[in-house]
């Protein structure tokens, strides 16, 4: 390969006065094309076989440039095959480690979804539990309620609230005068005070998860209620025990101060028509102190009905109603005809004329007309050699052998018999002795007391 300068020429100048040298010229010519020419700085001239390719300078460096270029691609083809392995594996690897870092990532995740429903479930556990046994709390309270609000208030130990304005004109009902310390009248508000106060309770779903301390609130605030309600209950329960023991204490007492025989007289009770199989009285193994103080209560009240029944013969109730005022006591006094001394065998209560008799205990008419200085008198006997008698009767409204019950009218006021005028001659006997009709009624103004 050789360069040439741009400036030569492969063809002779022709003139046209050179005809006759035409054909030396171009043996010279062919003589000179035979010849290697010197190279030049313009281009390249490439000879094979003897011939020759003349390259310009901007191809060449192309071809130059093509060759490098396809030398680099081939040794970095070469390379990425000698180390293809490699990089695989280390993409492979790095993948894997991608994998297993969001695979444990995700068995942490669900770990942690795990230990929190877990916990939840816990919570939701303890708190159904709590519920559950606030709400059979109060169901046992509400329960008490029931049973302290059909207790018969036989002893009066609980207070009466303060009335509220609008309730001053109603008062409680008093117990007939001739009875008022046996019927017994329970106050309006009563059943009302011993009910339970917790408010009513909207249990949410046991389903229902408690999310936050709220709900704790709500079954500690529960909580107290119902203690506040039990303790207020037990307090009522305590009342009407002690009521009931001091009523008893004071019944027996009225009897052995009267001088009478309690079993006596409690053989001398008529029997009603009752019966049933006999069932002993026994508490459950897990009973509380609100079950085996009402169980007490109940055979305190079981005993105290039968002694009211007993003292339904003894006659400590006044005869008339209204205040009591006598015109003349039981003993010796100065006789209204005769004016000498003279044993008086009862008491004179003052009344008018027409006011009704009634009788002071349970009993059998023995005498119903005239008795001498009694005018019209009716004798009752009460058992047991108990019996009373009612003289001066303007009226006598009943007939012998009938039985009477306690407040029963068995005649009205007047002034017959030797009376100085309308009064009621009233006599108690034992075994037809007469004694003093004041000690009788002493005992059931202590009966009533309290």
């Amino acid at each position: 390969m050789s360069k040439s300068s741009a400036q030569y020429s492969q063809y002779p100048q022709h003139h046209p006065h050179d005809h006759g040298r035409a054909f030396q010229r171009r043996a010279a010519v062919a003589a000179a094309a035979a010849i290697p020419l010197p190279a030049t700085d313009d281009a390249y001239t490439i000879v094979h076989a003897g011939k020759q390719v003349r390259f310009g300078p901007v191809m060449f460096w192309i071809v130059v440039g093509t060759v490098v270029l396809l030398g680099l691609w081939s040794a970095a083809t070469a390379t990425y095959f000698a180390f293809r392995d490699d990089v695989l594996t280390r993409l492979i690897a790095r993948q894997a480690e991608m994998q297993y870092a969001y695979e444990d990532r995700i068995a942490e995740l669900r770990a942690k979804v795990d230990r929190t429903t877990s916990r939840q479930l816990l919570d939701q556990e303890q708190f159904d539990q709590k519920l559950d046994q606030i709400m059979k709390r109060q169901t046992a309270l509400e329960s008490r309620a029931t049973a302290l609000g059909a207790m018969p208030d036989v002893t009066g130990s609980i207070p009466r609230a303060a009335p509220q304005r609008g309730e001053a004109s109603q008062s409680t009902p008093k117990p007939s005068p001739i009875s008022d310390t046996v019927i017994f009248v329970a106050p309006p508000d009563r059943e009302a005070r011993l009910e339970s106060r917790a408010p009513t309770v909207a249990a949410p779903p046991t389903h229902q998860f408690a999310k936050n301390h709220g709900f704790d609130n709500v079954l500690v605030r529960l909580t107290t209620s119902l203690d506040q309600v039990e303790r207020r209950q037990m307090a009522a329960l305590s009342a009407v025990e002690e009521g009931m023991d001091s009523r008893m204490r004071r019944m027996r007492g009225v009897v052995s101060d009267l001088g009478l025989n309690l079993a006596s007289l409690e053989a001398a009770v008529p029997r009603t028509a009752m019966g049933g199989p006999f069932v002993p009285v026994k508490l459950t193994a897990n009973a509380g102190p609100f079950e085996k103080q009402l169980s007490r209560i109940n055979t305190t009240r079981a005993e105290m009905d039968r002694l009211n029944r007993t003292l339904a013969l003894v006659p400590y109730r006044k005869p008339v109603i209204g205040e009591v005022e006598f015109t003349s006591g039981f003993g010796v006094r100065s006789d209204p005809f005769l004016g000498r001394p003279a044993m008086h065998t009862g008491l004179d209560f003052r009344a008018a004329t027409g006011d009704p008799v009634r009788v002071t205990a349970n009993g059998k008419v023995v005498s119903a007309g005239w008795s001498g200085g009694y005018g019209r008198m009716v004798e009752v006997d009460h058992g047991n050699g108990l019996s009373t008698r009612y003289g001066h009767l303007s009226e006598i409204n009943v007939k012998v052998g009938e039985t009477v019950k306690i407040g029963q009218v068995v005649g009205l006021v007047g002034s017959t018999g030797r009376s100085t005028g309308p009064h009621l001659h009233y006599e108690t006997r034992i075994e037809g002795e007469a004694v003093d009709p004041q000690k009788f009624l002493r005992a059931g103004v202590r009966l009533s007391a309290g």
